[in-house]
């Protein structure tokens, strides 16, 4: 009888209870009606308990790290620094748009977060040159999903916790993933430049307001210091070297990177020079992130406090353009969004607890193993279900419902525990664009001022091509798993 929890759920989903209520009213009817009231209790319990984990700290201070470098002025860099490099091309604002997400992926990790903050600023620019109001907000949306799977990511730090995976081998899988998404959309648009009559390609003109004396410096240091620390890595140096040598071998590198940067700096124009150089303080944050988690200097949690340290110093010391008084306001804004998602992770642990008692996972894997035992064709069905799932239902209550269900299932059929992850991650963050409701949907809708239904319709081409890379990444692991196993991450 314990079962029918899980029909009572998606009974409360569909007339409208939010789903934190959801999740602890429908198993804790169920436990009441099956006489199992000391069971009531223990579920309750469990929802203090799932959030009281020092994991899911990250999940709060990526938060705040975001909001501060949005609130910072970092997108206007990031989105001047992708107009340098991609403006000039046919629908040049069409692929500033997506390459800035790819590049606030790293700072935010939250779609809505990207839709609402670069859709604000370039929707509006795109229909002044010529786009459609609609195919803005549509690339908007599909490309705001690069987002939560590109690091860092809170729907990987719940998957993560939730079934017990490492958060740093789930942040190195997503990398390729979500360039792989963020290219093939680039590749859309260049195909579909004739169809939505997309603007000529046409000479950017790029700001050369000059950095102040302390930015100039700071970028100036930290480029040199990450290319330099990138040479230094792949250069055929043993491990067993002494310090004396290494420490030479990295200031070779480092004179090597300035001649290098020297010759470049002839080659490109003034302007130019200066968007690079504007870009370098902000994409310092996720290199602080990864770089770190990878050297073993400290954990995802760690990383995710020293991101909100380097934060405040940009937006108080390095740039200036974050005031006291707007400290109160960011806080309140983390907080509430943070709020919303411990809550959910707390009643996910909850409601755990009850999956377990019931024999869902056991009741599912049979019903799954009766229609074919075959594992590319369970993970093609199992494709079909997220993308479902995930019209109607956000990413992370998605994850945490049908992550321990369906997890153990593929892991007994083959499939490494950190591929599924990025399976159903990707999947369902897609669902998060994907028509009739779409979060980011309506975020866009709510931007741009065009009606969700008109976006969707928009959307679709992008959509097939996030489906087609959904399917390379169930059908080719490496595509996920190369990152990791080169880092030591997955065996």
């Amino acid at each position: 009888m314990l079962i029918w929890f899980l029909p009572l759920f998606l009974l409360f989903l569909m007339v409208g209870l939010p789903v934190f209520f959801g999740m602890l009213a429908a198993p804790g009817i169920m436990l009441f009606l099956n006489g199992q009231e000391r069971d009531v209790a223990l579920l309750y319990r469990n929802v203090y308990n799932g959030m009281d984990s020092f994991p899911l700290m990250a999940i709060p201070f990526f938060m705040l790290a975001g909001e501060l470098m949005n609130r910072g002025g970092i997108t206007e860099r990031l989105v001047e620094f992708s107009q340098a490099l991609m403006g000039h091309l046919r629908g040049g604002l069409a692929q500033v748009n997506i390459l800035s997400s790819i590049l606030f992926a790293g700072l935010s990790g939250s779609a809505v977060a990207d839709t609402s903050a670069l859709g604000s600023m370039l929707i509006p620019a795109m229909e002044k040159e010529g786009y459609s109001r609609k195919f803005a907000a549509a690339i908007t949306a599909a490309s705001s999903v690069i987002g939560p799977i590109i690091p860092p990511s809170g729907i990987m730090i719940i998957y993560a916790y939730v079934m017990g995976e490492s958060v740093a081998a789930l942040f190195l899988a997503g990398i390729v993933p979500g360039i792989l998404v963020g290219v093939g959309l680039m590749v859309m648009v260049r195909l579909t430049a004739d169809r939505y009559n997309l603007p000529a390609a046409r000479k950017v003109a790029l700001s050369d307001k000059p950095l102040s004396k302390r930015e100039a410096v700071f970028s100036w240091v930290l480029l040199r210091l990450n290319l330099g620390g990138l040479l230094y890595l792949i250069a055929p140096l043993s491990s067993e070297a002494d310090s004396f040598l290494k420490l030479g071998v990295f200031a070779i590198c480092l004179a090597a990177i300035h001649g290098f940067l020297l010759l470049v700096r002839r080659g490109v124009s003034h302007a130019f020079r200066l968007t690079c150089k504007r870009a370098v303080v902000p994409l310092q944050t996720p290199i602080l992130i990864l770089g770190g988690i990878l050297i073993g200097i400290f954990t995802p949690t760690e990383a995710a406090t020293v991101a909100v340290a380097y934060a405040l110093v940009v937006g108080f010391l390095i740039l200036g353009s974050m005031k006291a008084k707007d400290l109160p306001q960011i806080l309140m804004n983390a907080a509430s969004t943070s709020a919303v998602v411990l809550l959910l992770v707390g009643s996910a642990m909850a409601f755990k607890t009850v999956v377990s008692l019931s024999y869902a996972p056991q009741i599912m894997a049979e019903f799954m193993l009766s229609l074919s035992e075959n594992p590319l064709i369970l993970l093609f069905l199992i494709n079909l279900l997220l993308f479902v799932v995930g019209m109607f239902l956000d990413a992370g209550p998605a994850i945490i419902i049908l992550g321990p269900i369906l997890g153990p299932i593929f892991v007994d059929l083959g499939v490494h525990p950190v591929h599924f992850a990025i399976i159903m991650s990707v999947n369902l963050t897609v669902g998060l664009a994907t028509p009739p409701m779409g979060l980011v949907l309506f975020v866009a809708s709510s931007v741009s001022g065009e009606k969700v239904d008109s976006i969707a319709k928009a959307i679709l081409p992008f959509l097939a091509i996030e489906i087609v890379v959904i399917f390379l990444i169930t059908y080719i692991p490496a595509i996920s798993m190369t990152i990791p196993r080169l880092t030591g991450f997955v065996q």
